[in-house]
C-alpha cells in the first residue's frame, strides 16, 4: 500500500510540474510529408543502440541525431515527439517532446542529440516542449527507450511548425513525418 501511495504522490508531483506543450493546428489536409532519417549509423531503426537506452537500464538516454528534409517555407521550428508505441501511457509523445528552432527558409536540417532526463545543458536553440511522463523515474525532458528489453517499439513523430507569437496561443502544423527508432 505504501508503494502504491508513493507512486500516486510521484505521479501527482510530476503532473504539477509537467509542461503540456503547445497545440499546433494543421494548415492543410493531408499535410505534406517530411523525410526523416538518422544522422548516425549507431541508429538503424531495427534495435535501439545501447547508448540510446535510458540511464536506468545502463544507457546514456540521449535522443538520436535526425536529418529532416522537405521542410516547407514558413516553418520556424521542428518538434519531435518520442513515443513507446507498445505501452499506451508512453505513446503520443510520452517519452517527451523536444523543440528545435530553425532559420526561416530552411528546407533541410540536422537536429542535434539532446541529453535525456534533464532540462539542463540542452543544445542552443532547443527546448523541452513537453516532459516525459514517467512515474517510475520522474525527471524533466526526454526519456530514452526504457522497457527493459521487452521488445517494445519506439518511434518519433517529427513536425515542421510555426511557433505561436505568444505563450498560450495555437501554433501552425505545416508538415509531418515519422521514424522508427527501433525495438527495445
Amino acid at each position: 500500500m505504501r508503494k502504491f501511495l508513493f507512486m500516486i504522490s510521484c505521479a501527482l508531483a510530476l503532473a504539477a510540474c509537467q509542461t503540456t506543450g503547445t497545440t499546433y493546428k494543421a494548415v492543410s489536409d493531408p499535410l505534406p510529408k517530411l523525410d526523416v532519417s538518422f544522422a548516425s549509423t549507431a541508429w538503424d531503426g531495427k534495435s535501439v543502440p545501447k547508448d540510446g537506452i535510458c540511464q536506468v537500464n545502463g544507457g546514456k538516454g540521449d535522443t538520436p541525431e535526425l536529418m529532416v528534409s522537405g521542410i516547407p517555407a514558413g516553418a520556424n521550428a521542428i518538434v519531435v515527439e518520442f513515443s513507446d508505441r507498445s505501452y499506451a501511457p508512453h505513446d503520443n509523445g510520452g517519452h517527451g517532446k523536444i523543440g528545435y528552432d530553425i532559420a526561416a527558409g530552411t528546407s533541410k536540417v540536422t537536429l542535434p542529440k539532446v541529453p535525456g532526463m534533464t532540462d539542463k545543458g540542452l543544445p542552443v536553440g532547443t527546448w523541452i516542449e513537453m516532459n516525459n511522463v514517467s512515474v517510475r523515474d520522474p525527471a524533466p525532458g526526454y526519456r530514452g527507450p526504457c522497457s527493459g528489453g521487452r521488445g517494445n517499439t519506439y518511434e518519433a513523430d517529427v513536425k515542421a511548425v510555426v511557433k505561436p507569437a505568444k505563450e498560450g496561443e495555437e501554433g501552425k502544423l505545416l508538415a509531418k513525418g515519422r521514424i522508427r527508432l527501433g525495438i527495445y
